[in-house]
């Protein structure tokens, strides 16, 4: 059976034997694409020697973004064995079960992580873990210098990467991503974004991650283009770096458009190489305001590891949509699989049916790039149910065909009997000026259901105006009064994964309970109107009380609250 892709990670790795441009650039050093491919065939002859016999060729790889990670990237591609990136947010015995799950044979870090992989992983074979910082490393690595490339030639569907899910919601899935389909999605970004051997690439963006993969170190391998790599995101530094390495094209995925806008401007921002800035999870606010203020393009699009779904932009669509759907995508109502009306809407844009528009976004014509979980079949046929793809994620459509984002499939919030996704929730909070980062979710109401919960990140220099807040809200036609978040927590940063998401399941977990202090401070509101109130001890151990009287005091189990 033919593949569905038509290039491989190996052939693009291949292509660039040979070419003296520049490949990668980090701080005071650079390497060509030719050094690069001898680089990856030096480390791929290493990765061979020490393949453990009839086992996985699987490496974990647990590190910032450094030259030896894209070495190693390469060394995969041409060797067959498969990387599996893991998250250095992950700890003690959360990050010992990713490397057990993916069957990992043999651990790749740098000191950065070197401890934390020691305490996680006590009983894995120290002779199986390196320290890339370590002169052991280079030692090793010494026997295979000039090595030629393999004579291997791996197939478009054979595994690539394992990339784990970000866990916001529960337990990473390893998902598979093959030679093909990071090569094939990363050449579609090389034609969308019209990249060529004279752009440089800026990825700050964890390595670890699709986002990085199939945005970034993909399509430069493709297009040949320059890399930059930077440690881990900035947003201090990033405009800095553009101008210091002459950035052409930058990716994200998540809030660093937000992080990045909430630097002090200056006059002459625009005054830089960045043409073009592509991702996806960006709020439509900040799309607008990063083009406008960096004098670049920014196109936010939808996509997940997975995979699975894909949506067309199409010229003057709504701000906020994700375009046409490619395929017969629908929106359907997970319990009755009957297809979800479109959405209705005010004159001021705001949807009036969202409890009957928002659903679960499907793909009828089956797993699209989708290509299973690593040593999860139950999650795979989750995902595949009735031949076709659940996405887990939640949209609602408009009467032309357009449709919106409303969150993930954990991130219903049902009030006074209303579901509603969050995510419309948290971007109409994010517009509030002194907001640089807004998450809304549920938490467990003393009688039934839910309410609804904002975590929020001001600008440097505001604090928090309880009563502003409140009239504000009331001010915004598209924000439901049942949508108005009954508690709010002021905090100096959300909990979130390598890849700037935000943990909604800690922050769930958490709901009202905090240390106190403007950078934990949490407010609520008794009634449905006025100003927010200060939450604290006594108020807690009111509504501890009124869960009683509901006969709802176990909820408050599944929260993390202070021991005595």
């Amino acid at each position: 059976m033919a593949s569905r892709w038509s290039v491989t990670m190996n052939e693009l790795v291949r292509r660039r034997a040979g070419d003296p441009g520049t490949a990668v650039r980090v701080s005071g050093r650079s390497w060509t694409w030719d050094e690069h491919v001898r680089l990856s065939a030096q480390r791929a002859a290493f990765l061979e020697a020490e393949r453990a016999e009839g086992k996985p060729f699987h490496i974990g790889v647990m590190l910032e973004n450094v030259p030896e990670f894209s070495f190693l990237l390469g060394a995969a591609a041409v060797s067959g064995a498969v990387i599996v990136g893991l998250n250095p947010t992950r700890q003690g015995s959360e990050l010992a079960r990713d490397v057990e799950h993916t069957d990992c044979t043999m651990v790749i870090t740098g000191d950065a992580h070197a401890a934390q992989l020691r305490e996680a992983l006590p009983d894995f074979p120290a002779d199986r873990v390196w320290n890339v910082d370590d002169e052991s490393w280079a030692a090793a690595l010494a026997p295979h210098e000039g090595a030629e490339l393999p004579d291997t030639a791996p197939a478009p569907d054979d595994p690539f990467m394992l990339i784990l899910t970000s866990g916001t919601t529960g337990h990473p899935k390893a998902v598979i991503c093959s030679q093909g389909k990071i090569a094939s999605q990363g050449g579609a970004i090389v034609m969308m974004q019209q990249l060529t051997a004279d752009d440089v690439v800026y990825c700050a963006m964890p390595l670890f991650h699709s986002n990085a993969m199939v945005t970034c170190w993909s399509p430069a391998l493709s297009a040949g283009s320059a890399l930059v790599l930077r440690r881990r995101f900035s947003a201090s530094g990033f405009l800095p770096d553009v101008r210091e390495y002459g950035v052409t094209y930058a990716n994200y995925v998540g809030k660093p458009l937000s992080y990045i806008l909430a630097t002090p401007e200056q006059p002459d921002d625009a005054d830089n190489t960045l043409t073009r800035v592509f991702g996806n999870e960006g709020g439509p606010q900040d799309v607008e305001r990063f083009a406008r203020r960096f004098g670049c393009s920014v196109r936010d699009g939808f996509g997940s590891t997975e995979g699975g779904l894909s949506f067309t932009p199409v010229p003057g669509m709504p701000p906020g949509a994700l375009g046409k759907a490619s395929g017969d995508i629908r929106v359907l109502d997970p319990e009755t699989r009957e297809e979800c009306p479109p959405g209705r809407f005010d004159a001021s844009g705001r949807l009036l049916n969202a409890d009957e528009a928002v659903g679960e976004l499907v793909n009828l014509d089956g797993a699209g790039t989708f290509e299973g979980y690593w040593n999860n079949a139950a999650a795979t046929a989750d995902r595949l149910r009735e031949g076709w793809y659940w996405s887990g994620d939640l949209a609602y459509r408009d009467g032309d065909g357009m449709f919106f984002f409303a969150g993930r499939s954990g991130e219903w919030v049902r009030v006074g009997g209303e579901n509603f996704g969050s995510a419309p929730v948290a971007r109409i909070l994010a517009r509030h000026p002194d907001v640089v980062l807004a998450s809304v979710y549920g938490v467990p109401d003393e009688a039934a259901g839910d309410q609804a919960m904002a975590a929020l990140v001001l600008r440097e220099g505001a604090e928090f105006d309880p009563a502003e807040f409140a009239a504000w809200q009331e001010a915004q036609p598209d924000l439901s009064p049942t949508w108005r978040p009954r508690y709010v927590r002021v905090a100096d940063e959300l909990p979130h994964t390598q890849t700037n998401k935000v943990l909604v399941r800690v922050l769930s977990r958490q709901a009202w309970y905090s240390g106190g202090g403007q950078a934990g401070a949490v407010w609520w509101r008794p009634g449905k109107d006025g100003a927010y109130e200060p939450f604290g001890d006594a108020e807690v151990k009111a509504l501890e009380t009124r869960f009683a009287e509901h006969g709802r005091a176990h909820v408050l189990d599944l929260l993390e609250r202070p021991t005595a």
